[in-house]
């Protein structure tokens, strides 16, 4: 819709998109997004078991700074950029918060549970039922365009982690 606004304003109007992958980060409250949940549950525990689940995860502050590019370079507009860090499975993410985290993540769960307890549970669970196309797919987006064009970089995985992670610790999400 936004496009074809633009379109029919016959250039008296640019528009830049900024799409992010699976965003995490510092959280500044208790209100944060479901990206954020599955860190959190990882924390408490609520999560059981690891299914073979991954993303590309970008940081809440290098979307910032890639739509702060975006609105003030010439350059961009009319384009459309991928705001994505690197890929992460969510059982490297466990181990990175226990290996990393101490006590605080005594909670994170070790084992892993197979598809097939994963797809039997999803008969009863809707979130899960919603993971189940994604288990074991590695979709890896690019973010070259913004990288090249803009100069942007995202900060590495284990940082924007272990800041999630340190972040909802802080402001007691955990209890």
């Amino acid at each position: 819709m936004a496009w074809q606004l633009i379109a029919s304003s016959a250039g008296a109007t640019t528009l830049v998109t900024v799409n992010p992958s699976v965003v995490l980060g510092p959280v500044l409250s208790g209100d944060y997004s479901a990206s954020v949940q599955v860190v959190e549950r990882l924390l408490s525990g609520k999560i059981p078991g690891i299914p073979r689940l991954g993303f590309n995860i970008v940081d809440v502050r290098d979307v910032a700074d890639l739509h702060i590019r975006a609105m003030t370079a010439p350059e961009a507009a009319g384009q459309r950029f991928i705001a994505a860090g690197t890929f992460g499975w969510l059982a490297d993410l466990a181990i990175l918060l226990r290996a990393r985290l101490g006590d605080a993540a005594d909670k994170v769960p070790t084992r892993r549970v197979p598809d097939l307890v994963v797809r039997l549970a999803a008969l009863f669970n809707k979130e899960l039922r919603t993971a189940i196309p994604r288990l074991g797919q590695k979709r890896d987006f690019t973010s070259a365009k913004a990288q090249g064009m803009l100069g942007w970089r995202p900060r590495p995985l284990e940082e924007t982690v272990l800041d999630c992670a340190r972040s909802l610790i802080a402001i007691g999400a955990l209890r």
